[in-house]
């Protein structure tokens, strides 16, 4: 059987501040398997970024485990989880973090730099991803001459820069109209199956879960399946 390709279990993280303590996770536990789509919804403020952070590496829990394409994130040194997070994790966050002084394709080559991939192979990805976000036709454009939709169909190439196994993304529609925001969620679809990518989003519009293959619900810090909504 293969292994999933996220393991949460029995996940804690508590917030101090001075004498004051906000449990954010008290004991979260899933898994989600490798090419699905699972969406994370909750109330502003219930932990959802606190969660993918934890899952990302990026933070470090009181207590539970995470297990990431088979491995304990919880026992990697700091270079070890630099590599993680930059050969198989990609992140795309709702306020988008392009370098404004960069055409898209620059932006989206960025991951591509870092690794030293050649110059041919380097172009070649970036065309391809453009092509599947749906911006082949403005390459050369920068952040300030894209619309909100588009700066995050940016930001959603370049997180899948390096090929990475898990995509996380944190509210990704969260400054974008409905309209606009509604075209996200099948994006991601598309990714999943164009790059065969796990992604996890969280969210609390109600109207972009119905894109996902499951949807769990976070509240009072822990987390339960609930049934996919129907579109409609």
């Amino acid at each position: 059987m293969t292994e999933p390709m996220v393991v949460v279990e029995a996940l804690t993280r508590t917030f101090r501040t001075g004498d004051l303590e906000v449990p954010a996770l008290r004991g979260a536990s899933f898994t989600v398997g490798a090419g699905e789509l699972v969406a994370i919804k909750g109330r502003s403020g219930s932990g959802k970024t606190t969660l993918l952070n934890l899952i990302g590496g990026l933070e470090t829990p009181d207590g539970g485990t995470v297990r990431v394409n088979g491995g304990d994130v919880g026992t990697l040194s700091e270079d070890e989880l630099l590599a993680l997070r930059r050969d198989h994790i990609g992140y795309v966050f709702q306020s988008h973090g392009l370098i404004p002084v960069l055409s898209a394709a620059e932006n989206v080559e960025i991951p591509l730099r870092l690794v030293r991939t050649p110059p041919a192979e380097r172009d070649e990805r970036v065309r391809v991803l453009l092509g599947l976000v749906g911006l082949a036709d403005h390459a050369a454009q920068r952040p300030y001459e894209l619309s909100g939709g588009q700066r995050q169909r940016v930001a959603i190439a370049r997180a899948l820069a390096n090929r990475p196994r898990l995509l996380l993304a944190d509210e990704p529609t969260g400054q974008l109209d409905s309209e606009t925001a509604a075209a996200i969620m099948p994006l991601l679809r598309a990714v999943v199956s164009s790059e065969g990518v796990t992604v996890i989003v969280a969210t609390h519009d109600e109207a972009l879960l119905a894109e996902a293959d499951r949807v769990l619900n976070l509240e009072d810090g822990v987390t339960t399946e609930t049934p996919v909504p129907t579109p409609g």
